[in-house]
């Protein structure tokens, strides 16, 4: 991990380094207001480099005192055109004598010109190159263009030669986004495979997600929430295709338009969606030593109405043997040593459909519409062989459990949204926007087991128990949101949002003697039911303001009312008392130079608990690891600081960030020893007191060549936690845990005319926990990628952790028991890819979709 670490910094820090410049993202950060308002980039040249980037500037060729100026926009959709190319080229010689690109809001501005008579040239990849002139300059002269448009280049995609390339890492004025359609790797995976190489983000061997060490954060779906994912993250991101996102946005300071979920920050995962005319379908398919994956993807658009199909399939199998090895020093002395082998035989099946349509009822209205259906069946089969030694001494008498575990949810997303624009929208400025939005969200999870308890000497069955434990999670939103123009540099947002959500749970213990299929309920082991109601109303007011000295605040307010009404077994009441937070929001950041941008950040946050949190179901599958839920949490806050920069230097984009975060009654998952099992743990989720984290994070890109980059990074960060912990027997005790954990990730990317190779790393050390700490991980891949002819298609070869699996040692300890638990499990994995378009596009540009989360993805595009 040192070594790791060391090569991150050292690329980081000391490679040669140039501005970039071109398409979005090409190296720099974000730092602008919102759209038409006068904002800034990074990323931007000032006048004295604008001859780095127009071939054929004459670096000696004369200046003056005069200047121009105007704002390029889209013909079809007026929306601004970002980057495009000006070219001054002087009408008599046809040589360019200066030049700029045109910033985050299509404004350009090019000065010190010389008087003369010159003739303009835009140009930028997907529009027709256009020619203006010939215009007369004198000294002094400031003239005014006003907007220029530019039609889009209608050609055949196999047609267009795209020579710029978006950066796999892009950070926005309020978030650091990764385009996942650049990573070569991702093919045949799922989401977790991808969020792994995000940074900032930390993901563990079961796709549980963690944010600057927080596993408090709200995961969304293209900027919406989803029942599937508040029932189980990890499951959620399994059932996701990493060939359907298109890109991951990491928001660690959310505005007040955002819901106030989500203790550390927001993961937003948008997926691909088609934007051009005409009809296409796309075949994803991928075969592996561990997984197979197939999906089909089809999109019609015509005229004002736009549809989009889509299925995917994925088979995992091949899943090895893991060992769990526990020490146990037992109270009053001795020590207790369960050395378990889990042999899984396990064939988990995930599945995701979806449809989507958009019309465009007027020109200024547009109605769209998107329904998706997701399932889980995962069906484990394990056998735990367990041998137990007392003070180093073997009882001699094993025990050995055959279990099958069902694992089963289907949930269905449906949306409804509604947009409308108001006024001209002269001068590029942002236009009065309303959005209605109405969303509906339900899943269904089974997490069922059937536990044969064999005689230790012999395959003899002599009991058989079952859990039976059926939930449901439903969430019925209506939001509403209204932004208008305050002049031009002011921004107004207001809105309200309404949710109602359902939690039910059923479980129930069954027992039968022998190897007999007579199941009866099990009077010594816990049964029950929770029916747990959420009602949330909110409404936010949210105010921005860009200065012409460069600085850009955005800052606001939330009001958030949580109303529950809870009932447990034999519909008892659980008297959960109602409670209102206010949520307060303030961004601000500064162009210190063309390439260099501070920003600070102040955020609260909530973290409601989830469903696996709340329900109250024992599963004893594994009878050395318990868990169950708690239904009485009661939601935390966290107070978030940040501060960052980001600067662009010749060849390498640098950004560095500290930040520092306080939680209070914060939800953890705590640890206790069973009063009934010796040597077992009892998992559980408890409001323990508080959390305090500082930490640093930096991140640069290096792009050696135009065909070969290098982005990485580290995260360093402090964790103190303190609180109370309750035993099996109702003792409590006040425990505290501190230490610092340190992760990285490297990546390195070539591109070679049709051939691409990525090579991808990460590792990440222990994590500390209030009762000990959880073992450090690594994760490693290469790729290769063939595309076909014009792009059609592409056929690739991955292998992730090729040298052997992952071993992850765990400790855990109270004044009662101490436990250190060794896992090790093989996840090798080669895999092949191919991807194929069938059917025939043009270029449409986009129009523009507002958020319903707050933000869109951070630059005004469709998802």
């Amino acid at each position: 991990m040192n070594r790791l670490s060391a090569l991150i910094l050292l690329v980081a820090l000391s490679a040669p380094a140039y501005a970039q410049f071109g398409p979005p993202g090409g190296g720099g950060g974000g730092m602008g207001g919102p759209p038409g308002m006068g904002g800034y980039r990074q990323g931007q040249q000032d006048s004295k480099k604008t001859k780095e980037f127009v071939p054929g500037v004459d670096s000696n060729a004369p200046k003056g005192s005069a200047k121009l100026g105007g704002i390029l926009t889209d013909s079809a959709s007026g929306k601004p055109v970002e980057y495009a190319t000006i070219a001054l080229i002087d009408a008599t010689t046809g040589k360019p004598v200066d030049g700029g690109v045109s910033d985050g809001q299509g404004k350009f501005s090019l000065k010190n010109l010389p008087a003369g008579t010159f003739r303009l040239q835009y140009s930028f990849i997907g529009y027709q190159t256009r020619n203006a002139g010939p215009i007369q300059l004198e000294k002094n002269t400031d003239m005014k263009l006003g907007t220029v448009t530019l039609a889009p280049d209608v050609r055949l995609l196999g047609e267009v030669t795209v020579t710029g390339q978006r950066a796999m890492i892009e950070e926005k004025v309020d978030r650091l986004v990764f385009n996942a359609e650049k990573d070569l790797t991702a093919r045949g995976g799922d989401a977790a495979d991808l969020l792994r190489k995000v940074p900032l983000l930390s993901v563990d061997l079961d796709g549980n997600v963690s944010l600057r060490g927080s596993t408090n954060i709200r995961v969304l779906i293209n900027n919406k929430p989803s029942t599937i994912v508040a029932a189980n993250v990890a499951d959620a991101l399994k059932q996701l295709p990493s060939d359907m996102i298109k890109s991951v946005e990491v928001i660690t300071s959310p505005s007040a338009k955002y819901d106030a979920e989500g203790s550390a920050g927001i993961i937003n995962i948008i997926t691909k969606k088609n934007t051009l005319h005409g009809m296409t379908m796309t075949v994803d398919a991928g075969a592996g030593t561990r997984g197979s994956n197939l999906g089909l993807n089809g999109s019609y658009r015509e005229g004002k109405l736009g549809i989009s199909l889509g299925g995917f399939g994925r088979y995992m199998y091949n899943r090895a043997s893991s060992t769990f090895d526990q020490t146990t020093l037992l109270p009053g002395g001795g020590t207790q040593r369960s050395l378990q082998q889990n042999s899984n035989f396990d064939n988990p099946l995930f599945g995701s459909y979806s449809l989507s349509a958009d019309y465009d009822l007027k020109k200024d209205e547009s109605l769209s519409a998107s329904v998706r259906y997701g399932t889980r069946n995962f069906v484990q089969s394990q056998s735990q062989f367990t041998q137990t030694y007392l003070n180093n001494v073997y009882n001699g008498n094993p025990t050995t459990r055959d279990i099958q575990q069902k694992n089963l949810s289907n949930s269905i997303d449906a949306s409804l949204d509604y947009l409308r624009t108001y006024g001209s929208g002269e001068g590029n400025q942002t236009r009065p926007e309303l959005s209605l939005s109405l969303q509906l969200s339900r899943a269904n999870v089974d997490n069922n087991y059937t536990a044969n308890l064999l005689s230790g000497t012999s395959s003899e069955i002599l009991r058989r128990q079952r859990n039976v434990n059926d939930n449901t999670n439903q969430e019925l939103t209506f939001q509403a949101d209204y932004q208008t123009p305050l002049g031009s540099r002011q921004l107004l947002e207001v809105g309200g949002k309404a949710i109602n959500r359902q939690v039910n749970s059923q479980f129930e213990y069954l027992a039968a003697t022998g190897n007999s299929d007579l199941f009866v309920p099990d009077l010594n082991s816990p049964s029950g039911s929770l029916d747990y109601q959420q009602g949330i109303q909110a409404g936010y007011v949210s105010y921005t303001y860009a200065s012409r000295s460069k600085y850009t605040l955005k800052a606001g307010v939330r009001y958030e009312h949580t109303g529950i009404s809870a009932f447990g077994t034999d519909g008892k009441s659980l008297g959960i008392p109602d409670y209102g937070n206010l949520v307060p929001s303030v961004n601000l950041s500064k162009q210190l130079s063309q390439t260099t941008t501070l920003k600070a950040a102040y955020n609260r946050r909530i973290q409601r608990p989830f469903l696996q949190m709340l329900n109250p179901n024992v599963n004893a599958s594994n009878p050395l690891n318990i868990t169950k839920g708690n239904p009485y949490l009661s939601p935390e806050l966290t107070d978030n600081v940040e501060l960052s920069l980001s600067t662009t230097v010749k060849k390498v984009y640098l950004n560095w960030s500290v930040f520092g975060r306080q939680t209070n009654n914060e939800i953890t998952q705590v640890r206790i020893a069973s009063d009934s099992v010796p040597g077992a743990i009892i998992t559980t989720f408890a409001n323990i007191g508080f959390e305090r984290t500082i930490g640093t994070n930096v991140f640069g890109n290096v792009q050696l060549t135009p065909k070969w980059s290098i982005n990485g990074g580290v995260d360093l960060y402090y964790r103190l936690m303190r609180g109370q912990v309750t035993d099996a027997s109702g003792r409590s005790e006040t425990r505290e845990n501190a230490g610092t954990i340190l992760s990285g990730r490297l990546t390195s990317q070539w591109s070679l005319g049709k051939w691409g190779i990525q090579a991808n790393g990460f590792v990440s050390g222990p994590r500390i926990q209030l009762q000990g700490q959880q073992g450090g991980m690594y994760m490693y891949s290469v790729g290769v990628l063939r595309n076909f002819a014009n792009k059609q298609g592409s056929i690739g070869l991955a292998a992730e952790n090729f040298a052997g699996g992952v071993q992850m040692v765990s400790t855990f300890s109270s004044p009662t028991l101490q436990q250190e638990s060794v896992m090790r499990l093989y996840n090798q994995n080669v895999k092949l890819t191919f991807n194929y378009r069938f059917g025939k596009m043009t270029f449409q540009p986009k129009k523009r979709r507002t958020n319903r989360e707050g933000g869109g993805n951070g630059n005004g595009e469709e998802y």
